[in-house]
């Protein structure tokens, strides 16, 4: 069959994109790259985890939630896109498991609205960002090559959405580029949220002098990549010839123990960090990505180190201030094995 679709327009610097989580954390980043390159961009989200003050005046602005299928239709109405950036999603890992519904109709229902509109509106690539949630366990360094085993809902949503569109191109001949990034931290990430993003929580939690909750022993060992060694990649995806159908982690090569993340988290904002000891939680042990697919395609520069990534983020948490912790309680769909102490607030410590 002929896999190009009869309309595709080729990718330029001067394309109409579409960003969805655009006022989240990497979503905003992706904005700013996007723009930069010259891409009029059409900003989307439904503040439920961003803010609108993220995203840059220049790009249009249309709040709005992706799980309704009309108004993702009404995304086109203001003309066709050549690319749709998605990176709306809500990514509490561990929390997944409590709010199974939630996530699947936030990570797959709703990505699936945008996917049936890209092939009806004829893109010409659809950039996807999943997790290497979609692994599971004992695969370490994970790598492009391994048959993906995930083990929450939230990892197999991410899978679902992976397979759904190498479905969608063989179907429709919809282009697609797949990241798979992994524990990204940096400015403008909602430090409010308790139940991902342990770094946020780290800092907000010395920030407003209180412990840094860690579940079970901390020797948990997670590689943290800086938001400028993952958003100009995904933005620049459609420009690089090589990354049609492909899929990449992204992500820093380096694993830290959660232990020595709190004393570097400390050392940021220069005080002695006191930890919370909390029961452990049902998570994998080790996760870190091999990237060399990613640097063959891309030729990244050298990746920001992490005391200098954390340095920056410090400054800019500071700057803002605290927050008080979002509480997702009354809306947890099952109880049972929820970590009690995930009722007040501690962290999923993966992306």
């Amino acid at each position: 069959m002929d896999d190009t679709a009869p309309n595709a327009r080729t990718p330029s610097s001067a394309s109409r994109v579409l960003v969805t989580g655009a006022a989240g954390f990497i979503g905003s980043h992706v904005v700013d790259h996007c723009l930069a390159a010259g891409m009029r961009v059409v900003a989307t989200d439904d503040l439920s985890g961003g803010f609108r003050e993220n995203v840059d005046p220049r790009a249009e602005w249309v709040e709005g939630d992706l799980g309704d299928a009309a108004f993702v239709a009404a995304l086109w109405s203001g003309g066709p896109f050549d690319v749709v950036y998605h990176l709306a999603a809500y990514a509490a890992e561990g929390l997944s498991h409590f709010i199974r519904a939630y996530n699947y109709r936030t990570n797959l229902l709703a990505s699936i609205h945008l996917i049936n509109q890209a092939v009806l509106g004829d893109v010409s690539r659809f950039v996807f960002t999943s997790s290497i949630a979609v692994y599971g366990a004992g695969q370490v360094p994970m790598s492009e090559s391994m048959v993906p085993r995930p083990e929450d809902p939230y990892g197999i949503s991410k899978y679902a959405v992976e397979l759904d569109l190498a479905a969608a191109h063989e179907m429709f001949g919809l282009e697609y580029t797949i990241f798979r990034p992994h524990n990204v931290y940096g400015e403008r990430q909602n430090v409010a949220d308790r139940y991902r993003n342990v770094i946020g929580i780290f800092m907000n939690s010395a920030l407003r002098g209180e412990p840094m909750p860690v579940f079970g022993d901390g020797l948990q060992t997670r590689a943290f990549s800086h938001i400028d060694d993952v958003a100009p990649i995904i933005a620049r995806a459609p420009g690089v010839a090589a990354s049609v159908n492909e899929v990449y982690n992204i992500g820093a090569d380096t694993p830290y123990s959660i232990l020595d993340l709190a004393a570097a988290v400390g050392r940021a904002f220069s005080v002695q960090p006191v930890l919370e000891t909390l029961a452990p939680r049902n998570e994998v042990a080790h996760a870190f990505a091999d990237h060399a697919k990613v640097r063959a395609a891309f030729c990244p520069p050298e990746a920001l180190d992490l005391e200098t990534g954390l340095a920056r983020m410090a400054d800019w948490v500071r700057e803002h201030g605290a927050r008080d912790p979002v509480n997702f309680a009354g809306r947890i769909e099952i109880g049972r094995r929820l970590p009690p102490s995930w009722l007040r607030g501690p962290a999923d410590a993966r992306h």
